[in-house]
């Protein structure tokens, strides 16, 4: 059957008018009135991701013009390139020596994306969109992020983390080759953990102040272990009713990307009374967590239950991030004075001083005090001077701390992945 454009703009019409639980049937329906000899296959996935499968290649095709493609723009940040979501498109695809119709339509009302491949069976149909979940399901070079209810791969995010590395994390160096140590052997102990019939999955729980290396630390074993990550910033949704429905999500989607990190940043204010128990289920329930490393964040443990913190099957390991000692602040103090301008150098003998005068600093406040003394420095561009401003501004950083005020480089969430503070 030969579909005039006067068809397709009526057939999308009439598809967007139709309420959510009825839409699905009406333009299955058409699409099997319009192609008699074709299978019609339906799916609400949101792995099915046609359009970055089509961009990258994986196979031949165009979105058609008519009916009037429909496109969504989501701003991400001025420094962040805007997203173009499709919402309503018909696209005619090539892929395996085989041709299909897809069409894809976005329910504003519903809050539900529903995509319909047409193929000559539905075997066809159905490796088309096997493929297409599976490759949206593969991580390389990209972190997979989990906001508002769906997933989104960041190459920009994967490259922003690339320069923090183990060797620029300032922790003390026992607990930073544990670290090390913990971690690979989980991944590279998969033959040993089934031949002793333990469960191959892992959780982990870093605990501690913000700004002393949490973030900095999970960084670090991303690029370290080069395994995929997906990284939760919130199970709160306008796709889905609940947050409980959003934690299925993102296990499911763990689940069918292992080996992987999870992580869960800021537990504590992931998790409330609503959705404990089921986060615990997913931890720890019935499902196969098989292959599954989960990292997560707390700068509050308090406001976390036990049945969290102290059950070792849910996080079989705890490790403390509290402020640095003498030793890890001459060695973070140091790292920046490598990198300033030669007249802003201080001595190592001016460093240990610094040091001294910076005890309960966390990196957070280690890091604003070197930047508030680089500008002072600017202003004034005393020949020696480097090291009195750091004291002058160590001073007042400490009168701030004990007024229980944030140093000022810390942005809103200090411990977000997507910042370049020091947590």
């Amino acid at each position: 059957m030969t579909l005039s454009n006067r068809d397709l703009v009526y057939f999308f019409a009439g598809a967007l008018h139709e309420p959510g639980d009825a839409i699905s049937y009406y333009v299955t329906q058409r699409l099997q009135e319009f192609y008699p000899d074709k299978t019609v296959y339906h799916t609400d996935d949101g792995e099915f991701e046609l359009e970055k499968f089509l961009k990258a290649g994986q196979c031949t095709g165009k979105m058609r013009t008519v009916p009037m493609p429909q496109r969504n723009a989501v701003w991400s940040g001025v420094d962040n390139p805007t997203r173009m979501i499709v919402e309503n498109a018909w696209f005619e695809i090539d892929w395996r020596n085989s041709h299909y119709e897809v069409v894809m339509l976005y329910h504003a009302r519903e809050n539900s994306y529903h995509a319909w491949i047409v193929a000559d069976t539905e075997e066809l149909a159905g490796a088309l969109f096997r493929r297409v979940c599976a490759w949206e399901t593969e991580v390389h070079g990209e972190i997979v992020v989990y906001e508002n209810g769906s997933w989104a791969k960041s190459e920009q995010l994967f490259q922003s983390i690339r320069s923090t590395t183990f060797k620029n994390l300032v922790l003390p160096a026992e607990m930073k080759q544990t670290l090390q140590n913990d971690f690979s052997s989980f991944f590279s102990s998969q033959s040993l953990y089934d031949q002793y019939g333990v469960p191959w999955k892992r959780g982990v729980l870093l605990v501690g102040p913000p700004g002393n290396g949490k973030t900095h630390t999970i960084k670090a074993l991303v690029n370290w272990l080069e395994k995929p990550c997906l990284y939760v910033k919130s199970f709160r949704s306008s796709r889905f009713r609940t947050t409980q429905e959003s934690i299925r999500s993102v296990f499911a989607r763990a689940r069918r990307t292992t080996p992987c990190i999870l992580v869960l940043e800021d537990l504590d204010s992931l998790v409330d009374n609503d959705n404990r128990s089921f986060l615990l289920n997913e931890l720890d329930g019935f499902a196969n967590n098989r292959g599954i490393l989960v990292v997560a964040t707390t700068n509050h443990p308090e406001r976390l239950d036990p049945a969290i913190t102290e059950r070792p099957s849910r996080f079989d390991r705890k490790y403390e991030f509290n402020a640095p000692a003498i030793p890890e602040r001459v060695e973070y103090l140091k790292q920046w004075n490598d990198v300033l301008d030669a007249g802003m150098r201080v001595t190592d003998d001016e460093i240990g001083i610094v040091a001294e005068a910076t005890d309960g600093f966390s990196f957070a406040y280690l890091k604003e005090l070197v930047i508030s003394s680089m500008i002072q420095w600017i202003a004034t561009q005393t020949p020696g001077g480097m090291h009195t401003q750091l004291l002058q501004q160590a001073s007042a950083l400490r009168n701030q701390m004990q007024k229980g005020l944030p140093a000022s480089a810390e942005p809103n969430n200090p411990s977000s992945m997507e910042s370049e503070e020091e947590d």
